[in-house]
Parts: structure tokens; sequence; C-alpha cells
């Protein structure tokens, strides 16, 4: 017995590692341990443990309280530029990690979207979507967050293109209920959905920007039962935290 939990432990250790690589990398920046240990729900006494050993090996080095990425990591790195998906895979794990919901990013294809990552939550009640599944830009909160952060001329040329399936009885398709949703988006900073997708599942989603072009939208998507508007205040202000990361 003492030999399994031991071994779970290196294994939650290790783990542990990784994601704060990751998530440094990703951040672009530096990062204070306070911001690491809540981003990844890590403890603060195991994560100072970890940050002294990466400094260590230079996996990360340390200007006052910050934490930015090391020299050692030039002995890992493959000489080419990181995907996109590596950009955004340590954010996304870092949202689902922070919320017990799951988190996504979606680049858009065309007039619909298309699943670049995914992390779904540990909860047995749970929405669920593959990698490379393709849905509505209408349909979805990440849908709303990039057609709200396109110029509106693209806007209209989306609403004159595009075929608008209704798939519940919520679900918004009239091109005057689309331009009040959009500018209802482009106030608050993120979009919103309702089971206009899949009943019983809300929707939130903020819109990744890199040199004023819209890239793709984080997202988090959570069952009806354990959303209220407390709720809708934290992964929206994670959402739009995480574009912020992107972004910056």
């Amino acid at each position: 017995m003492a030999e399994a939990g031991t071994s779970t432990s290196h294994v939650k250790s290790a783990m542990r590692t990784l994601d704060i690589i990751e998530y440094v990398v990703a951040r672009g920046g530096p990062a204070v341990a306070q911001e690491i240990a809540g981003a990844l729900a890590i403890p603060v006494s195991s994560l100072s443990y970890l940050l002294a050993t990466l400094v260590e090996r230079g996996y990360l080095a340390r200007a006052g309280r910050n934490y930015l990425p090391g020299p050692g990591l030039q002995r890992l790195q493959a000489r080419s530029e990181p995907t996109l998906e590596d950009r955004v895979a340590p954010l996304v794990r870092a949202l689902r990690v922070q919320l017990n919901e799951t988190a996504s990013f979606f680049v858009r294809d065309g007039w619909q979207l298309q699943t670049l990552v995914t992390e779904s939550s540990e909860h047995a009640l749970r929405y669920a979507i593959a990698v490379g599944a393709r849905a509505p830009l209408h349909g979805l909160a990440a849908g709303k967050a990039i057609l709200a952060a396109m110029p509106d001329e693209e806007v209209e040329r989306y609403l004159r293109e595009s075929r608008r399936e209704s798939f519940t009885e919520a679900t918004l398709v009239s091109a005057a209920d689309l331009r009040r949703e959009i500018a209802r988006t482009r106030e608050r900073g993120y979009g919103r959905t309702g089971s206009e997708y899949s009943v019983g599942i809300e929707g939130l989603a903020c819109a990744a920007m890199a040199g004023g072009e819209v890239i793709g939208a984080f997202a988090v998507a959570v069952p009806s039962v354990r959303f209220d508007p407390g709720m809708e205040q934290r992964v929206a202000g994670l959402l739009m935290r995480t574009a912020g990361l992107f972004e910056g």
C-alpha cells in the first residue's frame, strides 16, 4: 500500500512540474507564485519546493518575486516555432483546473467553429466535445465571442451568407437577434449562451486576439444545475484574464 501511495504522489508531482513549466511558458511574461498556485490549484507549500527545483535546474528563472522561462528550456526545445495548439493548451488546462468545468479553445473555420484544444471537467455531469469537432458560430458562446470581435462588415457578410439552424427553442437564428446579441457581447466583453446548442448547458467565451486579429476563443461550458450569477462572474473573469495572457 505504501508503494502505491508513493507512486501516486510522484506522478502528481511530475504532472504539477510539467503544468508549471507549460503555464509559465504560455504566460508570455513574468508570473508570481500566487498567480501560478491559483491558476493550477497547487498548494503553496508544494509549489515553493517545485519552483525552487525548477529554478535550480534552469527551467525557470527568478527575478524578485517573478518567475520566467529559464535558459534550461532551450535544451528541450525543437528548432521550430510553437504552434497555436502549443500556446493555448496550458491556458485551457489552467481554466479547467481552476473551475473543474470543461474548458476549450476554438478556431474559426469559415462560418463554423473547430475545437482545437479541450479539457473535460472531472464531474460526472459535464459537457464534452471532441478535438476537431465542428459547430456553428451562432450556437456556441465561442462563436458569439468571435463574431463580436470581427469587423461590422464581416459580421454582415456572415449574416447574409450563413445558414443558421435552430438546435433548441433558445437558439438565436434571426439577423436582428444576433445583431443585438453581438452588441451585448461587445459591451460585457464575453460571449454567452444558455441551452442554445445543448439543453442544460451554459457557455461563456472570450475572443483571443493577436496583432489586432481574432485568432479564436477560449470557452467554458457549465451544466445549468451548477450555474448561477456568482459562477458566471467567476468564469467570465477568468476567461477575460486568460485571453489577456494570450494576447500579452
